[in-house]
């Protein structure tokens, strides 16, 4: 495969960074939060993901029947890492994880009903997969959704569901046989978030983000709001992830974040010798940028495959998953080793080694290994679809 962009593939990139630079916004754009910068949660950030629909470039990817433009794969992955170099809100949830799946899946009354307002960026998706006792084991979750008329019962508890108190709908999977198999008997609902039945309280995260519990008591849902076939959610809850363990996880933020860790290197000093002479110094700052080399060629990898159509590819997403976040702890563990005591001060704080942002990402990289699937999760599905290992070892 060829690792180097085309003429047009630069040529947009380009055209990115302008908008960008005639909407710079520091309400918009904060690197500091990491990678959970990308969530559209203020009104001046989802006015800015609305300038973007009006650009065209939140479809790119569709298909041009549902408004999209049929476009690369490449763009999207341009896009996105550009976005993310600014601590800007990112294209995730709405256009990849709901929309994709609505277009492959979803009956015509919610491709209507949802893919307009997505690519305009009306619209806000909040994800109920994971559960207290059903973390990255989806295929266990027990939230009951229950016949009920021409609609369901939903009972039962959600967690780690980032977006519950802004966005308007929640895309959620829900188990609708308790008979069948765990990978079956699972079946995918939207619902308003508004629903009288919906209970959302904080949980406060160790990199000062919010998330949330959500409960669910007797909150009905009509058939219409059913994504895809019933039982059939586990199917469409995999393809979507394997789309949000890389989307959700770009590479430029890594990028930014060793960059910095160079600088501070390159023109601090140890005991009053320069620490880019100290040899161990220098082989962990070789090593950590030939990781980096290895995670932005990993991220390529899977850009590559997905451009070939169909469904995104489950063990690149997993590899690059995997490599990228766990390189990103290993990363921060350097930044606040080579930082010495002053790695310990706060984002912003005056005269702190990279800006305070080895703190912050001592902590926020904690969560992203487990965003999307767990580091040991990657590694089952790097072991049965990749190396053909069987399920049980």
């Amino acid at each position: 495969m060829d690792f180097e962009f085309s003429p047009e593939q630069l040529n947009f990139a380009a055209e990115v960074e302008r908008f960008l630079d005639e909407h710079d916004d520091p309400e918009v754009f904060d690197p500091t939060r990491e990678n959970m910068a990308q969530i559209v949660d203020t009104p001046k950030r989802r006015a800015f993901m609305a300038e973007l629909g009006r650009q065209g470039w939140l479809g790119i990817t569709w298909p041009k029947e549902y408004g999209g433009q049929d476009g690369d794969g490449v763009l999207e992955f341009l896009l996105n890492e550009s976005l993310a170099r600014r601590g800007g809100p990112q294209i995730g949830k709405g256009v990849g994880i709901v929309g994709k799946t609505i277009i492959r899946h979803g009956s015509e009354k919610l491709k209507a009903e949802f893919l307009p307002k997505i690519l305009r960026n009306e619209v806000e998706f909040a994800v109920g997969y994971s559960e207290p006792n059903s973390g990255s084991d989806l295929a266990s979750l027990q939230l009951k959704a229950t016949r009920d008329g021409d609609g369901w019962l939903l009972n039962g508890q959600k967690t780690w569901t980032t977006s519950a108190h802004f966005a308007e709908w929640y895309w959620l999977g829900a188990r609708t046989d308790p008979d069948a198999p765990k990978h079956h008997g699972i079946t995918l609902f939207l619902v308003p978030l508004d629903h009288p039945g919906i209970t959302v309280k904080p949980i406060w995260t160790i990199g000062d983000e919010r998330t949330n519990e959500v409960y669910l008591d007797d909150v009905w849902v009509s058939d219409d709001y059913v994504v895809g076939e019933i039982n059939h959610g586990f199917q469409y809850i995999s393809e979507a992830l394997d789309l949000e363990r890389f989307t959700l996880f770009t590479f430029s933020q890594i990028q930014q974040r060793l960059d910095l860790l160079i600088e501070c290197v390159a023109n601090g000093q140890r005991d009053g010798e320069p620490m880019k002479d100290d040899p161990v110094t220098r082989q962990r700052i070789a090593q950590l940028v030939t990781q980096a080399e290895v995670a932005r060629v990993l991220g390529l990898k899977f850009v590559y495959h997905s451009s070939k159509g169909g469904a995104a590819p489950t063990s690149e997403a997993s590899e690059y998953k995997l490599f990228a976040t766990e390189y990103s702890k290993r990363l921060a563990n350097a930044s606040m080793d080579l930082a010495g005591p002053g790695g310990q001060l706060r984002v912003r704080t005056p005269g702190a080694p990279m800006e305070g942002r080895a703190e912050s990402t001592y902590r926020y990289t904690v969560i992203d290994t487990v965003g999307g699937g767990s580091s040991e999760i990657q590694k089952n599905i790097i072991a049965v679809r990749k190396l053909g290992l069987p399920r049980n070892f």
